[in-house]
């Protein structure tokens, strides 16, 4: 296997191969892992997520998984990057946490085969698919806003090259207590299936990320958490909890809720669509 992390070194944005605890730029420059500067992986045409993607996730929120996948899509303005700081904004109080690994395109894909669909991945890398469940209902399973603030697309440290889903172990880490934990081969739709099938109605550009879906016990982090994702071998991806500056203007749209919707989906009681 081998990872890549995109960085800043010396005001540049570079490339940078994993070695060991060195990050090492095409030129030879070099820089310990933990004091560089971490980007996004990637520079995505579009961000593609799943829903309700684990048994236990189904489970929790005691519903029937769909007979093929759900999906929607996260702004590319929402990325954030390795230890880069979420911001649950003044007035919110469900921001909840969603560790995932996350799919990278390598290949245009258009109209392939499930079989096929492995050719076209560069590899792997992890998210947190933050969302922001005070906007729930306004968002009416939209999931614009619950899933499209600012900040709210962790990804991240690097993209791994060489790794297979085969039933590694992923987590979530909420101030270092462990929060979610799943086998990848609780998943209902492989990495493959989720490649074709969204490969059928549109094209899949190289950089273009896939989020995986994420396992039960999805739960609101406060300021001042910090949240790691880790999984077998594509390492861990760290983020903390920030209170914005400001409230959510109500000068326009839907005000922040907390409906019995939002609250059962936010603790994870019950799915009401």
């Amino acid at each position: 296997m081998e990872e890549w992390r995109r960085i800043l070194l010396g005001g540049a944005v570079v490339e940078a191969r994993r070695d060991g605890e060195l990050l090492v730029a095409p030129d030879g420059r070099r820089i310990a892992v933990d004091e560089a500067v971490h980007l996004p992986p990637v520079e995505p045409t579009k961000i593609l997520c799943v829903h309700l993607n684990y048994r236990s996730r189904a489970e929790e929120l005691r519903t029937v998984p769909p007979p093929a996948p759900h999906y929607f899509q996260k702004p590319l303005s929402c990325l954030n990057s390795h230890r880069g700081s979420v911001v649950r904004p003044r007035g919110c109080r469900f921001l909840n946490y969603e560790g995932e690994i996350a799919i990278v395109i390598g290949r245009a894909a258009r109209n392939i085969r499930i079989a096929e669909a492995a050719a076209h991945i560069a590899g792997y890398t992890l998210a947190n698919d933050f969302a922001l469940h005070d906007f729930r209902d306004a968002d009416r399973g939209a999931m614009l806003r619950v899933k499209g603030a600012d900040t709210l697309g962790v990804v991240g440290p690097g993209v791994v090259r060489g790794w297979e889903p085969a039933g590694q172990v992923l987590r979530t880490r909420v101030n270092g207590k462990v929060v979610q934990e799943s086998s990848v081969a609780g998943m209902i739709f492989s990495m493959a299936y989720l490649v074709a099938d969204l490969a059928r109605i549109m094209t899949l550009l190289p950089g273009d990320l896939i989020l995986s879906g994420t396992p039960a016990n999805s739960r609101p982090v406060e300021p001042g958490d910090v949240v790691t994702v880790e999984a077998d071998g594509l390492g861990a991806l760290e983020s903390r909890i920030v209170e914005g500056e400001s409230n959510v203007s109500d000068e326009c749209g839907w005000p922040p809720a907390a409906s019995d919707k939002v609250l059962g989906v936010a603790l994870g009681q019950a799915l009401r669509e």
